[in-house]
């Protein structure tokens, strides 16, 4: 829905948007939290336009921009902050307003920059090559919808002058009312899977840099997210081996990552991030969010509140400093719905207990509790001495103390046998 801003008024606490439906000439009022906006702003058009703010967990998300307003229901992610949409100018840092001002912005630049950093080579594909390849974006081929667009499955048919060979494709195809915010996604995308490549990553083909149109082309995992594996009635559930590969493979993918040449915070490990091939080999995907990590003598990365409520660990969430730990909160997380089958927010359950990890936390670290949480639908398909040492390792990753979290590799270590016992 598209809207255009009209005006605001402010109050102590909240400031009102006046927007008017474009296609319906219909207005409406939207009012929203201040979130630290000046004391006395002076009530024009402008001020609105610049003082625009983000809301997310809420029933609405609102992105002004430039005069223009997208309001949209709240994606079911929860993000913590709405990642595909252009934040306001007083939440950036001067290095992301810098960032934001250099990116590249048309093919050449793009591909000057993907050559000076990456090691695999990528296709660059035109946008009519996209449209043939989705087969004109038919509907029946959308295979995901988030906050950043729309994925498609797609087909590529032999194409020599560009090294390809027929093979079936998995087609991003970035909102263009995303902005800055959404190319500074598609480009993270480039830049990372451009210049990082892992079994447990997935692989990068191509991209579409044309005009407004920001579309990436990956190989196609045919087992979906171990979001819609996990959580899914109508499919079987996951086996306890099956689940102990796709924990020991997603942290062989975020362990590569934090102890790459330059380090990599991912910023955003969810289950419906996690893909799985026909296989089971699981393989990260969705580095929108990603960060490089802290080099030299800095111990964090300060950035805006970025992610998914759930799985961002409480430190990020209350500073904005990042760090690999805070990755390895995230994947306590998953260890979690892993192990007891729940998701990482659940408002049926008492209030105090909405996160899974303050419901699971009274049993994690008790041998007799932990048999409690396991997840039902397994049925008597679990090790019992395994899942206590599940469930213990899981407990390390989510401690509130960051710098008593292990390392991934320590992690992987700990995994390994328990992938192999089953």
């Amino acid at each position: 829905m598209s809207f255009l801003l009209l005006n605001c008024a402010h109050s102590l606490n909240t400031v009102t948007f006046f927007l008017r439906r474009q296609r319906t000439a219909t207005q409406i009022e939207l009012k929203l939290p201040r979130l630290g906006l000046p004391a006395s702003p002076d009530k024009n058009i402008s001020f609105c336009r610049e003082h625009a703010v983000l809301v997310s967990g809420r029933l609405c998300v609102v992105r002004v921009l430039m005069g223009n307003c997208c309001l949209r229901g709240n994606p079911s992610t929860n993000r913590v902050s709405s990642n595909a949409k252009s934040d306001p100018p007083e939440v950036q840092s001067p290095e992301e307003r810098e960032e934001v001002s250099n990116l590249p912005s048309n093919p050449e630049e793009v591909e000057d920059l993907r050559r000076d950093s990456a090691a695999n080579p990528l296709v660059a594909v035109s946008f009519n090559e996209i449209k043939l390849i989705t087969e004109n974006f038919r509907k029946s081929y959308i295979i995901g919808v988030g906050g950043f667009g729309i994925v498609y499955r797609g087909f590529i048919k032999e194409h020599p002058e560009k090294g390809l060979q027929p093979l079936q494709v998995a087609v991003k195809v970035h909102d263009a009312d995303n902005g800055n915010q959404g190319h500074r996604e598609w480009l993270a995308e480039v830049v990372f899977l451009g210049q990082l490549s892992h079994p447990n990553l997935v692989k990068l083909i191509g991209y579409c840099c044309e005009d407004e149109h920001r579309v990436l082309i990956y190989e196609f995992m045919a087992g979906g997210s171990v979001e819609s594996r996990l959580f899914s009635r109508r499919v079987p559930p996951l086996p306890w081996r099956i689940r102990m590969k796709i924990a020991f493979d997603a942290a062989k993918g975020l362990a590569f990552l934090h102890e790459a040449e330059k380090p990599v915070i991912y910023r955003d490990f969810k289950t419906s991030n996690i893909l799985l091939d026909e296989d089971y080999n699981a393989k990260l995907s969705d580095f929108g969010l990603a960060k490089d990590g802290p080099v030299g003598d800095r111990s964090h990365v300060s950035t805006r509140i970025m992610g998914t409520r759930g799985y961002a660990a409480p430190e990020y969430m209350m500073t904005g400093h990042l760090t690999a730990s805070s990755d390895v909160y995230s994947l306590g997380v998953v260890l979690l719905e892993l192990l007891t089958g729940k998701k990482p927010l659940d408002k049926s359950r008492p209030v105090k207990q909405w996160a899974l990890v303050d419901w699971a936390a009274p049993s994690l670290d008790d041998v007799k509790k932990v048999r409690r949480i396991v997840d039902p639908r397994l049925d008597a398909d679990w090790p019992q001495r395994d899942a206590q040492k599940f469930a213990r390792l899981a407990c390390h990753c989510l401690d509130k103390n960051p710098k008593a979290r292990p390392l991934m590799r320590d992690v992987v270590d700990y995994l390994e046998p328990l992938q192999r016992a089953v």
